[in-house]
């Protein structure tokens, strides 16, 4: 936890350090208040006058006042401090998460990376505001008060020597109770946060297959599991109350009867009414303070489990770094795949993609087909260095990909995905993306390159309608469309296109590989589909099978000479399967 403060506290260091000295001032403060009031009642039993009484009075009220000036600072900062700490983290872990590889972010659900985000931080921000403030006040308080206590009481002091080891036993053991539940119920509030991530995403096959009452259920059982064990550990932790309760009264007995006694058997003389209602205060101060502790220790149980969370991300080092002096320049749009052969992890039995060797030259137009499973994304993920490869090498203008610069890299390879993402805010935000310098006239154009101008011009707001979250209020055409404007108003030497127009019609399919031969002849472009139609005409069709490369050639090449492409080809062409 140390480790994960000196981290994130940066700016708020200095107001982490002053806390800790306004929380002791404000603790000198209070337990002179008792000793001061204490001397007072002594004076006005003696019969002092009134300048006397004014004269304590007066400096009371001046302790008083800087008691709560202090604490009233250190309030202020403890508070900025811990918000500032909360602040960093999550920017931290946002940031750390932005940098990671696919392979790093396969590590961790969705769900978990949410919950360590809110609930997590959360907890720690709260521990850290009671490390910095209570967990210096209950200490300093709990040590002032008993040597105050000695100092006023004497001998009946000695009472809080016993009830203090009975205090401490019992929190002990609520807290050894309590905190294997607590480090049980984060590993539930992700499968909590990961059902509700689920359901809302797939809000529209749940109500098509009429699932809500088993998702209900579903849901039901995991917040069950929840609540179930904080009950538990909340039950636990009220044994607190009774137990702090009955001290407090014990001690409260003890020096009222014990006090009183020694008062009236020594006429005052061994102890008086003022250092009697001092032993009382002290007293409270005390049992308040480990009460108080009690808390700190569960809240830094608590959050110790949440720190390890945290550090989980924070410390995870991203599988793909840049060289040391990367080339910031791709020359061109070639793809060389030498010898490549790669797995998604060391534990993975087989080989996603074997033995691939293929040379592709710039501006080539590359149809990628295959059955589900046979690593057509896979193979092009790599030329982006979304993963590394196991054995060979990648080559993009003629580099390694290893050799470049990531983001130069990525920034000359546009892809676009069959479930593409559109953000919240207008269209012409989401196709600023692509070159948030273009004018409206760019993105009009590539708009209709794309197919997608028509369907936009209809909109009451044209391009300054506004796309809901994930692009709900579109349809599937439509947004892998806009995708595809997207990518084109970035004007790569590299675009792929993986199974991106698996939702628009035939005819709008051609309209944009028209519009990708017209406008981006240079650029060399590598299409995944599912239709023969959609690489028809591509210069050479690469037909997967297993993660491996089966056969290469034209339309006609692989008509003649492969089955597999025949049959698919066959399977969705009526004309040609009679032929």
């Amino acid at each position: 936890m140390v480790k994960l403060f000196q981290l994130s506290l940066r700016e708020y260091k200095g107001v982490s350090i002053l806390t800790p000295i306004l929380v002791s001032l404000e603790v000198v403060m209070e337990c002179i208040i008792p000793f001061i009031t204490a001397q007072l009642v002594n004076e006005i039993k003696a019969g002092c006058d009134m300048q006397e009484i004014l004269r304590y009075g007066g400096l009371l009220v001046l302790m008083a006042a800087l008691s709560l000036l202090f604490g009233a600072l250190a309030g202020l900062t403890c508070s900025t401090a811990s918000c500032g700490l909360a602040r960093n983290l999550r920017h931290d872990i946002f940031h750390a998460v932005q940098g990671f590889s696919f392979e790093n972010i396969d590590h961790f659900l969705t769900s978990s990376l949410v919950t360590r985000m809110t609930t997590d931080v959360t907890n720690v921000q709260f521990a850290f505001m009671m490390i910095i403030r209570l967990a210096i006040r209950s200490p300093l308080m709990l040590v002032f008060a008993f040597v105050m206590a000695f100092m006023m009481g004497g001998k009946m002091a000695w009472i809080f020597l016993f009830v203090l080891p009975v205090l401490g036993v019992g929190l002990a053991v609520v807290i050894a109770k309590t905190m294997p539940l607590f480090r049980r119920v984060f590993k539930k509030y992700d499968k909590l946060n990961e059902s509700i991530q689920e359901n809302v995403k797939a809000m529209r096959v749940v109500k098509a297959f009429v699932r809500e009452d088993y998702e209900s259920k579903k849901f039901g059982a995991a917040a069950e599991d929840v609540c179930a064990d904080f009950t538990r550990a909340e039950r636990i932790l009220a044994l607190n109350g009774p137990l702090m309760q009955f001290c407090i009264y014990s001690v409260m007995v003890f020096v009222l009867s014990f006090g009183s006694y020694t008062i009236i058997t020594s006429m005052g003389l061994d102890f008086d009414v003022g250092q009697l209602s001092a032993l009382l205060t002290y007293s409270f101060m005390m049992l308040s303070s480990l009460m108080m502790l009690s808390m700190v220790f569960v809240m830094i149980t608590m959050a110790g489990e949440s720190t390890k969370r945290i550090i989980e991300v924070l410390s995870e080092k991203s599988t793909l770094t840049n060289p040391e002096n990367p080339v910031y320049e791709v020359a061109d749009g070639s793809i060389d795949f030498d010898h490549v052969s790669f797995r998604y992890s060391e534990k993975a039995e087989r080989m996603a993609l074997s033995n691939i060797d293929l040379h592709i030259k710039s501006g080539e137009t590359i149809g990628i087909i295959g059955g589900t499973g046979s690593s057509k994304s896979t193979l092009v993920n790599l030329i982006s260095r979304l993963y590394d490869v196991t054995e060979g090498s990648v080559k993009v203008g003629g580099r390694d990909v290893r050799d470049y610069d990531i983001e130069t890299l990525r920034g000359q390879v546009a892809v676009v995905l069959q479930k593409n993402q559109l953000f919240s805010g207008t269209i012409k935000d989401n196709l600023r993306w692509g070159n948030k310098e273009a004018t409206d006239e760019e993105l009009v154009h590539v708009c209709k390159l794309a197919q997608a101008d028509d369907f936009i011009s209809q909109f009451p707001d044209g391009y300054d309608t506004y796309i809901e979250q994930g692009g709900t209020n579109v349809s599937g055409g439509q947004k892998q469309r806009l995708c595809i404007a997207r990518a084109l108003l970035k004007k790569p030497k590299i675009l792929i296109l993986d199974d991106s127009t698996s939702a628009v019609d035939t005819k709008t399919d051609a309209g944009i590989r028209k519009g990708l031969r017209e406008f981006m002849p240079e650029t060399t472009k590598l299409i995944i589909a599912q239709r023969t139609a959609s690489v028809e005409d591509a210069d050479r069709i690469i037909v997967m099978d297993g993660g491996s490369i089966m056969a290469v050639g034209s339309h006609e090449e692989l008509m003649a000479s492969n089955e597999v492409y025949r049959e698919i080809y066959t399977s969705q062409n009526k004309a040609g399967a009679d032929e």
